[in-house]
């Protein structure tokens, strides 16, 4: 596996200011990963102008490139089945990594946020089945065709998190045998809050897997132990080593190799409470010894 970022971490910066100041402060990460648009504000992609100039896409590549890096995936992460911004942003975003020679796209696979994760009404189950047959499976057979015809290395990597009709590996699972270039974007940070054991999803993934975040959660136990999982201020997304130490993060790397998943695991920022330069420092130094460690 290798070590990446998300780049969306540092948004005021350019793209080619964030990777000099990796390449000083992190030599051992040579993987990114570029938001596109979605709910990424795309600061250091111009999704319209990559796609219009192969020779901006030359010059976007070689700006990388010639500073030692790789571009690992393009992230579009949104609700293409609602928000039809996010719809024309995830199929231009296959598009263009079809263009650049991407594999991965990360990306969510949208749905209606009250049909998803704790909600429970006479008729709610009946209702999700409807909208994942006329809705989300139709929409996604379209979505992965597409892909295929892009590019047919392509895999299109779902971010589970609840909000989306993909949210636990038995949803995911649903839509990559519907769908054989859907994968999981494995975040271990979702699976906390929702009460599922990380290593257990990784072992029922296996190679559905193909792609991978490293971000933390803090779970408050004393609101927890009163509100539970589901009150959204029971637990924060944080800096990888924060919710879960050294052991439990040497187990996550170990488990996805014996998966045989060795792609990328890409730091996502999202802690509140650490600014972004100390937080991928902090995680990049933690994961980077586990990622060169060969397991037992």
């Amino acid at each position: 596996m290798r070590l990446g970022l998300f780049t969306d971490a540092f948004p005021e910066r350019p793209l080619g200011e964030v990777l000099d100041w990796l390449a000083a402060e992190l030599p051992a990460l040579r993987d990114v990963e570029v938001g596109t648009g979605g709910y990424s504000p795309a600061p250091h992609c111009d999704r319209a102008a990559l796609l219009a100039s192969a020779s901006a896409r030359d010059e976007w590549l070689g700006a990388i490139a010639e500073r030692g890096f790789r571009l690992a995936a393009l992230n579009a992460s949104g609700n293409p089945l609602e928000v039809p911004e996010h719809e024309r942003a995830l199929r231009e975003t296959i598009r263009l990594a079809a263009l650049l020679g991407v594999d991965a796209v990360v990306c969510m696979s949208g749905g209606r946020p009250e049909l998803a994760g704790g909600a429970w009404f006479p008729g709610v189950e009946d209702e999700v089945e409807r909208y994942w047959r006329e809705r989300v499976l139709p929409a996604w057979r379209e979505l992965s065709a597409l892909a295929q015809a892009e590019r047919e290395s392509l895999r299109l990597c779902l971010e589970l998190e609840p909000g989306s009709a993909a949210y636990t590996v038995s949803t995911a699972l649903r839509l990559c045998e519907a769908c054989p270039n859907v994968r999981v974007n494995l975040d271990p940070s979702h699976f906390f809050w929702q009460g599922v054991d990380p290593l257990a999803a990784v072992r029922a993934l296996g190679d559905r897997i193909g792609f991978a975040h490293g971000k933390d959660t803090v779970l408050d136990e004393q609101r927890v132990a009163v509100d539970g999982l589901l009150d959204r201020t029971a637990w924060r997304y944080a800096t990888a080593g924060h919710g879960h130490g050294e052991g439990w993060w040497r187990a996550f790397a170990d488990e996805l190799r014996r998966e045989g998943y060795d792609g990328v695991l890409s730091i996502e920022w999202e802690d509140a409470l650490v600014p972004p330069a100390e937080s991928v420092l902090e995680a990049a130094l933690l994961l980077e010894r586990l990622l060169v460690e060969v397991p037992a």
